[in-house]
């Protein structure tokens, strides 16, 4: 018996002696952070956009605002031409009114100049002139459909209501959203008592009747214009300039242009003579 024992426990000893538990090894500790020490992140602070452009200034923005104001179906232009920027009364400031943004309301009827809303400007005195010259019923005309012209121009309402319907139905629906839109357009004549383009010996001019005005570009949202002297004939703001030379011709009896003749190489010239065959277009 004593024989057995003994090699039972030499046999289960080691056994026993496996499956007691052992200390596991230290593990390796780095040290982050220091002790005593809080690490934060940089929050450097960022003193303007990550954009890959300029911001626009506040005199831009405004200009925009303007421009899809008076493409809104709905309007929201108050009765200075401001964009209402809420429905509450606001005493506006008259530092933040842009020189092209006296607009009217976007209707062609109503009361208002020459019995339209749409055109901008006053009844003045009749203008005198010598001869055929003069305009027995006249009108300052400032703008028409939201679009300034670049320095007021005489005339009677006949060709007031011409040109609003030119600008209407041609300039803003042709240049559309170009450069921001139409805002202005570049007057390089209106009334004036000459003859047909400074002739000796030739008719009046219909300027001396207050029945011609003459446009040599339109002026851009953005700051850029449209020039018929530069551009006509030339990609798409020559382009844009044919089709409003082509939309004008119905609104006004006479159409010129740089194809017209000599005269005419650096402004589109309209006037409101009526012909039996209908509108005289070149």
């Amino acid at each position: 018996m004593m024989r057995w024992l003994l090699i039972l426990t030499l046999m289960v000893g080691p056994a026993q002696a496996e499956m007691r538990p052992v200390p596991r090894p230290a593990p390796d500790i780095v040290e982050l952070v220091p002790e005593g020490r809080i690490q934060t992140p940089d929050l450097t602070a960022v003193t303007r956009s990550t954009r890959p452009f300029e911001r626009l200034s506040p005199a831009r923005r405004d200009t925009l605002a303007m421009m899809s104001a008076l493409r809104a179906e709905t309007t929201i232009i108050d009765s200075d031409g401001l964009v209402q920027r809420s429905d509450r009364p606001v005493t506006r400031n008259a530092e933040v009114v842009l020189a092209a943004a006296s607009r009217p309301r976007q209707s062609a009827g109503g009361g208002g100049l020459c019995g339209r809303s749409s055109i901008q400007g006053a009844r003045i005195d009749p203008v005198p002139g010598a001869g055929a010259c003069g305009i027995p019923e006249a009108v300052r005309i400032t703008a028409v459909s939201g679009v300034a012209l670049s320095r007021a121009a005489r005339m009677d309402c006949g060709t007031a209501q011409a040109l609003d319907d030119w600008v209407r139905n041609g300039v803003l629906p042709v240049v559309g959203n170009r450069g921001g839109g139409a805002v202005a357009l570049r007057v390089a004549a209106g009334y004036a008592c000459r003859t047909r383009n400074n002739q000796p010996g030739a008719k009046i001019s219909e300027h001396g009747k207050g029945r011609a005005i003459d446009i040599s570009g339109i002026q851009l949202a953005n700051g850029t214009e449209i020039s018929v002297l530069r551009d006509w004939g030339r990609g798409a703001e020559g382009r844009i300039l044919r089709e409003l030379h082509r939309r004008a011709c119905g609104p006004f009896g006479t159409v010129l242009g740089p194809d017209g003749d000599r005269f005419h190489q650096d402004h589109f010239h309209f006037d409101t003579a009526r012909y039996r065959s209908g509108s005289f277009c070149r």
